[in-house]
């Protein structure tokens, strides 16, 4: 009687188990990028809420165990300074004519603790891919989950030239910080009221 009360017990505790810890795709609901640099005249940013992008997690109620799968893309002509000018120059040292997205896709991604992983992965800008480490930070929200990050990365690990204005007198610095603050949702739960901040 034991036994079967175990066997019972343990069936039970399975079922329950993979019904709550299961793999999910997410669909990138809400996106903020930001790439900052310097140059020899001031500091820039160019800024995009238009990401797009799926995930699949496993998540247990509202942890999350595990991020298998993450691909994200951005129109590259999307992202934004205050000044035109501005825009053209960068739109012509990524060659969007050409290389139209800029693409994020995971490799892997290990648990540091609840809130912070380490993902690595691969960004494709100007039609060069390469290779990052990024810590993350997660919040989950009513199901969904926020993630926030940044990379330093340079003009050169891409094949870019550090790009000029006015004839050479505005020079860029050759380093760019890009951040992300991307919202995960789950589109069976129908929940859209998340707001980036």
């Amino acid at each position: 009687m034991r036994a079967i009360k175990s066997i019972l017990l343990t069936v039970i505790f399975t079922t329950f188990s993979l019904h709550t810890q299961a793999q999910r795709n997410y669909t990138v609901a809400k996106s903020t990028f930001e790439v900052s640099g310097t140059s020899n005249i001031h500091d820039w940013v160019m800024k995009s809420t238009e990401g797009s992008g799926t995930a699949n997690l496993t998540a247990n109620d509202s942890k999350l165990i595990n991020i298998n799968g993450l691909t994200i893309t951005l129109l590259a002509e999307s992202i934004k300074s205050s000044k035109t000018s501005m825009d053209d120059v960068a739109y012509v040292t990524m060659e969007t004519k050409t290389y139209k997205n800029i693409k994020y896709v995971l490799k892997s991604a290990s648990k540091l603790n609840e809130t912070t992983w380490n993902i690595t992965g691969t960004y494709t800008i100007a039609g060069t891919s390469k290779e990052y480490k990024t810590q993350v930070n997660v919040i989950a929200s009513n199901g969904n989950f926020i993630l926030k990050g940044s990379n330093q990365i340079t003009f050169a690990d891409f094949g870019m030239s550090t790009p000029t204005a006015a004839l050479g007198v505005v020079r860029a610095g050759k380093e760019l910080t890009v951040i992300f603050n991307i919202t995960l949702n789950d589109p069976a739960k129908n929940d859209n009221n998340l707001v980036i901040k």
